[in-house]
């Protein structure tokens, strides 16, 4: 039964990575079409990002034990809980990071428009809101 239970553990977190993969899918994409594209803004706090994923994937094993173990839900859904506030923190660094790099050079080059409309699209997939149809002008 706990090996059933580890490996529902980690298909869902194979689903939550095959889910992203489209919208990272779609931005490596976008940016490969842009002619003079720079480098990445996260570039400057990849170490910490890498930090935080390691600290992220040592959350899930956490898990996946505590549920092999047959722990109380309650904790398992605090864990679970900190685990996306974990995850959110990677966004968000890497959202401030796009913003004040990737969005500020598109700016002075005139390119802003295309970039903000990327970074709302992406976030309003990952608040779950609807994607807008048609670009602003």
């Amino acid at each position: 039964m706990t090996t059933e239970k580890t490996a529902h553990v980690a298909a869902s977190v194979a689903v939550a990575s095959v889910a992203a993969a489209p919208v990272a899918a779609s931005v490596a994409a976008a940016s490969a079409e842009r002619p003079g594209t720079f480098r990445h803004s996260y570039s400057r706090d990849r170490a910490q990002l890498l930090r935080r994923l390691s600290r992220i994937e040592g959350q899930v094993r956490g898990i996946a034990r505590m549920i092999e173990r047959e722990e109380y839900c309650v904790d398992i859904l605090q864990q679970t809980s900190a685990l996306r506030a974990a995850v959110d923190a990677v966004s968000l660094l890497v959202l401030e990071d796009h913003v004040q790099g990737c969005i500020r050079t598109a700016a002075e080059r005139g390119e802003a428009q295309q970039y903000v409309d990327e970074v709302l699209d992406v976030v309003r997939r990952a608040i779950g809101r609807p994607v807008r149809g048609a670009p602003r002008g």
